[in-house]
């Protein structure tokens, strides 16, 4: 096995996008060796649909796509991320506010805890973020 596996698809920041996001991050997983039934791939799913629709609704029409990209190191650690060209940071937002949205991020940091992972917010080359989780493969391939 090489190294490392990657995977990017640039995409339009639109609604539609985000399914595409998630289809391809499951074909890639797949590829790699990871059964569509596997719980790690329903939690990358759910990671790459919600950074994804983040990218969508909180760029504000100033980044016109954003990249999901998918890394496999060794074999060992997995590596999700969605990078846009919008710089502000994700924002907690208060629990009152979270009823109707808002909730994305606690979700992923949950996700990616869960799966003995971490979340990780950098800025880009192209002036934006990525917002990326990293985790064990070994929990992806168990």
């Amino acid at each position: 096995m090489a190294d490392h596996q990657e995977s990017s698809l640039t995409l339009p920041t639109a609604p539609a996008s985000v399914a595409l996001a998630r289809r391809h991050a499951l074909k890639v997983l797949a590829d790699w060796g990871l059964p569509d039934g596997a719980e790690t791939a329903d939690t990358v799913r759910l990671i790459v649909s919600e950074l994804a629709t983040n990218a969508v609704l909180h760029t504000f029409g100033k980044s016109p796509t954003f990249t999901v990209a998918l890394r496999l190191d060794r074999g060992e650690l997995l590596r999700v991320g969605v990078t846009d060209s919008y710089p502000r940071r994700p924002q907690r937002l208060p629990a009152a506010v979270q009823q109707d949205n808002g909730r994305g991020m606690v979700i992923i940091r949950s996700l990616a805890a869960e799966a003995g992972g971490r979340l990780s917010v950098v800025p880009s080359e192209c002036g934006g973020k990525t917002v990326s989780i990293a985790m064990p493969w070994t929990a992806a391939a168990g």
